[in-house]
């Protein structure tokens, strides 16, 4: 596959991506209420909207700006070092995912209140007894899923290659 391909795969996973992620999160500001859950799956699902300042659950809620920088960080290096060298479907897939659930998140910590860089991201998916999550977290997860089956089951590097292990002799 070539770089070419590969960016224009990559491209399309996170503007689907972020696409999918704005408008569930538009759509459940718009219908959801605070406090009152919409049961999915009895009661082990249900969409509840809450304004997380945090990182994964709810962890770091002073550090909305280091979370927003961060996001910028890995957004701009991503880009610069990652992307130019990813030449394989699997490699496209799992950095497009990755950055789409990375945007996503970080489009909310940009234009939600309380303001730039201190914006809190939306979540309204709730699993009983676990967290309350968005499609970005979604696609985060499965992107870093797909990055270990790739580089421990399949062994490929960005490349699209066969990585191989130098065996130590003695």
């Amino acid at each position: 596959m070539t770089v070419r391909r590969a960016s224009g795969v990559m491209l399309a996973i996170i503007v689907v991506g972020v696409g999918i992620d704005q408008i569930t999160k538009a759509i459940a500001i718009a219908r959801l209420v605070p406090g009152e859950p919409v049961l999915v799956v009895s009661d082990i699902v249900s969409f509840q909207i809450f304004r997380n300042p945090g990182a994964a659950f709810s962890t770091g809620t002073g550090l909305t700006v280091v979370f927003s920088a961060l996001a910028l960080a890995v957004l701009v290096a991503v880009s610069v070092w990652v992307v130019p060298k990813v030449r394989s479907m699997s490699w496209a897939v799992a950095v497009g995912m990755g950055m789409a659930g990375v945007a996503g998140n970080f489009i909310d910590r940009i234009v939600r209140a309380p303001g730039p860089f201190r914006g809190h991201v939306i979540d309204f998916i709730a699993v009983k007894h676990f967290a309350v999550f968005n499609v970005a977290d979604m696609l985060l997860t499965c992107a870093a899923a797909l990055i270990v089956l790739i580089v421990f089951v399949f062994k490929v590097d960005l490349s699209g290659q066969r990585m191989s292990y130098a065996s130590k002799t003695r």
